[in-house]
């Protein structure tokens, strides 16, 4: 399994109402970028999420979540929600509006 495609239909429909969303496959995944800069994707059942240094340690305290570590090498800044930690609406969009918070403060990147 690459990713959950039915996660990453409800990602879509999440960010729809925001716009300005460009959907590339990356990792062996989903990406979802804004402003060209990664905010969140899919990647096999996990929601990955973008949440800066500044956040990165409060989130890992949260329930189902873990390091985003797919190489061997965790990404500073960036984590994994478990199915469980995302399975209810809201709660998916209060992830998702926390890593598009933190993409909304990156300087712009051409291309996406």
């Amino acid at each position: 399994m690459a990713f959950d495609e039915e996660a990453a239909e409800r990602v879509r429909h999440a960010l729809e109402p925001r716009g300005a969303f460009v959907e590339k496959k990356m990792f062996g995944g989903i990406g979802f970028l804004l402003g060209g800069n990664m905010c969140c994707g899919v990647w096999k059942e996990f929601l990955i999420l973008r949440v800066g240094p500044d956040a990165y340690d409060e989130t890992l305290e949260q329930p189902a979540v873990r390091e985003f570590d797919i190489t061997g090498r965790a990404m500073k800044g960036w984590v994994m929600v478990e199915p469980q930690g995302y399975e209810d609406a809201a709660e998916l969009r209060r992830w998702l509006r926390a890593a598009a918070e933190f993409a909304a403060t990156l300087p712009i990147k051409g291309g996406g």
